[in-house]
């Protein structure tokens, strides 16, 4: 029990440090200088208070949407469709911001709470799918991001505005965004999100490990066969962990429509937040601290990679590249596993 928790902490820790190694080679095989490279990319996630800022207004989404793959995960589902959940809480949570007329105690949580349940009904909609008729989550909840996508461009023309590509700006009622947070960081675009995120993550800890309605959900996961034999309603769970998973990634599009942009605009493609965060549930090993510290290290790589080509005149595609790589590792955790156990052997 003690080696494989071991093993646990081991294996993000040693895939990051691979990854990282990883690119510095290629950018020396490149022609650039790596220590150059990695101090731009520092500095730009961590040189001063403005940039610390936003590297925060970066993990925040990408916290909620690793939580929503990874509870899912936990529970023996794969749920693909965080981007799309994003997608229809981000425009749940402007619709309410601009709909709405009240105080910002009324109107903040309420557009909050639009965006958790738009996520929750998306991912309900696969979850019943799975549960009632056996078909495969993956492929309904890809095709629910695509969905999402072309349905939440129409709206935003045809609804929210008169044929424009971008809505009006929400009001402050209805807004994370913090003048004090902000005028602390040079006027980034950190908002209360990050508390939001946190706490969310505390909740999933707490639902999988000191309640009974975790303890189903992860029996199920595990087999749905000796589960339903207990007595466990196994349709129910899978239908409850992905409303609870959908849920996490319309919080993530909350944060981005109540928080960085104060507004929805069409888009030409996914913002992709849905699709890191399987790399962050991965690399986050599935638990809920491990998806926020997964979810700070994208976000500093993310954020940081703006600054690499000024900085070194690398590419920000190297980014790209690392964190490939790091999944890459993370995925054979095997190999890490095998290399770890042949150095404890000969250590003794």
């Amino acid at each position: 029990m003690l080696q494989n928790k071991l093993f646990t902490v081991l294996v993000p820790i040693i895939s990051v440090f691979l990854g990282l190694l990883a690119g510095a080679i290629i950018m020396l095989v490149s022609g650039f200088n790596p220590i150059e490279g990695y101090t731009a990319l520092w500095n730009g996630a961590f040189g001063d208070s403005y940039t610390l800022g936003e590297t925060i207004r970066r993990t925040t989404p990408y916290i909620l949407t690793g939580l929503s793959i990874a509870f899912a995960f936990r529970t023996g589902l794969f749920n693909i469709g965080a981007e799309g959940q994003v997608i229809v809480g981000w425009l749940a949570a402007v619709w309410v911001g601009l709909a709405v007329d009240a105080p910002m105690y009324i109107h903040l949580p309420l557009a909050i709470i639009a965006a958790g349940i738009a996520g929750a009904f998306w991912a309900f909609i696969p979850g019943i799918l799975k549960a009632k008729l056996g078909v495969h989550e993956v492929i309904v909840t890809i095709m629910m991001n695509y969905i999402a996508l072309f349905i939440t461009n129409d709206i935003i023309r045809n609804v929210l505005t008169d044929r424009q590509t971008t809505t009006e700006a929400i009001p402050a009622s209805a807004s994370l965004a913090s003048d004090w947070l902000q005028s602390i960081t040079f006027y980034s675009r950190v908002h209360y999100g990050i508390l939001i995120a946190l706490f969310a993550a505390v909740m999933m800890w707490f639902i999988i490990q000191r309640t009974t309605i975790g303890y189903e959900l992860k029996s199920v996961g595990y087999n749905g066969h000796a589960s339903r034999y207990a007595g466990m309603n196994v349709s129910k769970n899978i239908v409850l962990s992905m409303v609870i998973a959908g849920t996490f990634a319309g919080l993530a599009g909350a944060m981005e429509g109540l928080g960085t942009y104060g507004t929805i605009s069409v888009m030409s493609g996914f913002p992709n937040m849905g699709f890191d965060g399987i790399a962050v549930a991965l690399l986050g090993a599935n638990t809920a601290l491990g998806v926020v510290l997964a979810a700070f290290l994208f976000g500093a790589l993310k954020e940081g990679a703006g600054e690499m080509p000024t900085g070194a005149g690398v590419p920000t595609e190297l980014v790209d590249i690392i964190i490939a790589l790091i999944i890459f590792f993370v995925a054979s955790s095997y190999i890490i596993r095998w290399v770890l156990l042949r150095f404890k052997k000969e250590g003794k």
